[in-house]
């Protein structure tokens, strides 16, 4: 579990290198080679911790479905009430955590112009046309296609 020393009156910096189990107490899977750099302002009625966190996530592409990699960084910047810290020591797992989950996409692509997988034979289009007629006719207007137009 991360905690920072505070500094009264001034800053200090600190950093993290672990997995996700050792600091936030639950295997984050997806997560690797997580690095957290920052510092603890004392700002006179509260501390400001602020940095980034920098991390590689490993996920399933939601187009084509192929294992990507994908380094991020998440800045991040929070207040604490000076009663929050105990023996000097401010606990920043929460903090951390929340900003690393809330800082994902909606959705995970191994590039932005994935074409994904053909939905009549299932072939991963980044890798090459596949040579499947693609064209799907709104069935609501699918009876257009017999009238006959003299």
């Amino acid at each position: 579990m991360p905690k920072v020393q505070t500094a009264r009156g001034g800053k200090a910096p600190f950093e993290f290198s672990a997995t996700a189990e050792k600091l936030f107490g639950e295997a984050l899977d997806d997560f690797t080679d997580i690095k957290i750099v920052g510092e603890v302002e004392d700002v006179g009625r509260c501390y400001v911790v602020r940095g980034q966190i920098e991390c590689k996530k490993i996920f399933i592409c939601d187009r084509c479905l192929t294992q990507a990699t994908e380094n991020q960084v998440h800045e991040f910047a929070e207040e604490f009430d000076k009663a929050d810290a105990i023996d000097d020591l401010l606990d920043v797992t929460e903090l951390l955590r929340d900003e690393l989950l809330a800082g994902q996409p909606m959705k995970n692509l191994c590039k932005t112009d994935c074409k994904g997988l053909c939905p009549k034979c299932g072939a991963n289009l980044n890798e090459g046309e596949c040579g499947c007629e693609r064209f799907i006719v709104d069935p609501r207007l699918a009876a257009l296609e017999d009238l006959k137009l003299d």
